[in-house]
């Protein structure tokens, strides 16, 4: 009895697990599988018949050889839930069908509609797409250099001349620049060229910066600023701590050798947290921090302008970083510089707002996490292991590039460049190398635009670095970020409906677009061939 009792939950047990609807595949969706999974479906109903009617005949034959114990009804109860779980399995059947073989481009808010086109679905032409790479994008390829160059020199003019306009007792310490974006990772589309700088800057002593991050357990930073970190400036050990002049009386003919006497008695009185933070509080303010970094550099250029032969305007007073250079031949280079203050002694770093198109929080007292130049070593890692002239930044450079020209078309969306480029990491991470030929650009170029289409339509793009154990250990992570949680950083549209809608309708018709858009910018030859005017792109990474 005992044995037939073990053989009837083994039954059961495997039919739940093994039941194709209870537990399908994640590709189960596509509706060119419905026949598998139907043929699935009836030889496990024809193996359940089979065994159904071997148990029932055994179950028949311990009634007739214990009919007289009191135990026997005991097979009457697992009869009967056999036959209730087998019921419930069909009826589960029933209403899963229905749902798993609907459309899987409609989402719950209806914005992936009939009308939606699929990724897949766009008509790539490898030759176009050459062509295109090569007409489009080479000759960014050469500008670059030179406009890294000259960035680079005047930057160090720059922040030299900054430097000497702050006081180094109080004020603000600035320290030497890190380029990070586009032009730093070879992929860069738009024209005039954009150059995106941190100028990291430090407190004086014996003031300190304290971090308070999203992810820390006791943090009361809300959910929907993932991602930010508040700064507190700070004065651990109180005025003079450091010194004997702070906590002694000298007299009047004695001088400190390490401060000057006014700094010894008003720095109390002038502290840096009323300059520098919220109002009452010692959070780091950023409007207040950028309103200082607009009349620094102000008064940076003012004694530089002269050895220089063109023009430098603030391109927008909402970002005192946001600087237009202007030449007298016409040509223009947009220079982004951003402060931001560096965590501890890592490669990550707390700005006041993202440079170039990236959103940034509206809390003041928030500063925004950039891990750019962890993004930078991992592109470059993951480079190292990709074929020669692999298709990897023709993918990156294509999509920001039809990005660029729908937002002229139908305006601005919250999708940015550095959403496309995280997509783009993703892959990389994601794929085998050997996938990412030159030859494969076309194929590649539908991974990315249905990673993305996949993406919004599950409102869901996860930071490439936190929380990813995808990241190779040599990119050398910071612990806090590398157990993190992991950022959605499409969180924020699943409460801002309209914002998704933009967003969605922007994304829509630049997939529509691809083909015209490509077909339109590609340079064609009289005799109707893909050119070879140009040699493959030697800087990609």
């Amino acid at each position: 009895m005992q044995g037939a009792i073990a053989r009837v939950c083994v039954v059961v047990a495997a039919a739940i697990l093994n039941h194709p609807f209870l537990f399908p595949n994640e590709n189960t969706t596509i509706p060119e599988e419905d026949d598998v999974l139907l043929a699935r479906m009836r030889e496990h109903q024809e193996k359940l018949e089979v065994e159904k009617e071997r148990l029932e005949q055994e179950i028949f034959k311990s009634e007739q050889a214990c009919d007289q114990e009191p135990e026997s009804y005991g097979w009457y109860f697992w009869s009967a839930l056999c036959l209730v779980i087998f019921l419930t399995i069909e009826v589960c059947r029933q209403d899963m069908v229905p749902a798993e073989i609907s459309d899987p481009a409609e989402d719950e808010d209806g914005y992936f509609s009939s009308g939606f086109l699929s990724a897949k679905a766009i008509t790539l032409d490898k030759g176009v797409l050459n062509n295109f790479c090569k007409t489009r994008f080479h000759s960014f390829a050469h500008e670059r250099a030179r406009v890294q160059e000259f960035v680079e020199g005047f930057a160090d003019d720059l922040l030299d001349a900054l430097k000497s306009v702050c006081d180094g007792e109080t004020d603000m310490e600035v320290e030497d620049f890190v380029g990070i974006g586009s032009m730093f990772e070879s992929w860069r589309v738009s024209k005039p060229p954009t150059v995106d700088l941190i100028v990291p800057f430090l407190s004086p002593q014996p003031y300190r910066f304290q971090f308070e991050f999203w992810c820390d357990p006791v943090t009361d930073i809300p959910l929907d600023l993932q991602g930010c970190v508040k700064i507190k400036l700070t004065k651990p050990n109180g005025n003079g701590a450091n010194c004997l002049c702070g906590s002694a009386n000298l007299g009047d003919d004695m001088l400190c050798l390490l401060h000057n006497r006014n700094n010894c008695e008003t720095t109390d009185d002038d502290g840096l947290e009323e300059v520098f933070c919220e109002r009452d509080t010692t959070n780091l303010s950023k409007d207040r921090i950028m309103r200082w970094f607009q009349i620094s550099v102000t008064k940076a250029w003012g004694q530089i302008s002269h050895k220089y032969e063109f023009e430098l305007a603030f391109q927008n007073l909402d970002v005192p970083g946001a600087l237009k250079i202007k030449f007298r031949s016409g040509k223009t280079v947009f220079l982004n510089v951003t402060p931001a203050v560096q965590f501890e002694n890592t490669d990550a770093y707390l700005i006041s707002h993202f440079p170039s198109n990236a959103t940034s929080n509206p809390s003041d007292t928030h500063w925004d996490l950039s891990l750019a130049v962890y993004e930078r070593n991992l592109l470059k890692h993951l480079a190292k292991k990709l074929p020669i002239n692999s298709c990897h930044i023709h993918c990156l450079q294509i999509v920001s590039f039809l990005h660029e020209k729908q937002t002229v078309l139908t305006g601005r969306s919250a999708l940015t460049n550095y959403h496309i480029k995280t997509a783009v990491l993703h892959l990389l991470l994601s794929k085998p190398p050997s996938l990412w030929k030159p030859q494969n650009l076309d194929h590649r170029l539908r991974d990315l635009l249905s990673f993305i289409q996949q993406s919004l339509e599950e409102k869901r793009l996860y930071h490439v670095i936190v929380g990813n154990p995808r990241v190779p250990v040599e990119i050398q992570i910071p612990e806090i970020f590398r157990t993190a949680e992991p950022i959605n950083l499409f969180r924020p549209l699943v409460l801002q409906r309209q914002i998704y809608e933009k967003m969605v309708e922007h994304f829509q018709e630049m997939i529509r677009n691809t083909s015209v858009l490509v077909q339109e910018y590609t340079t064609h030859f009289p005799n109707g061939h893909v050119g070879n005017k140009f040699s493959p792109n030697p800087d990609v990474i």
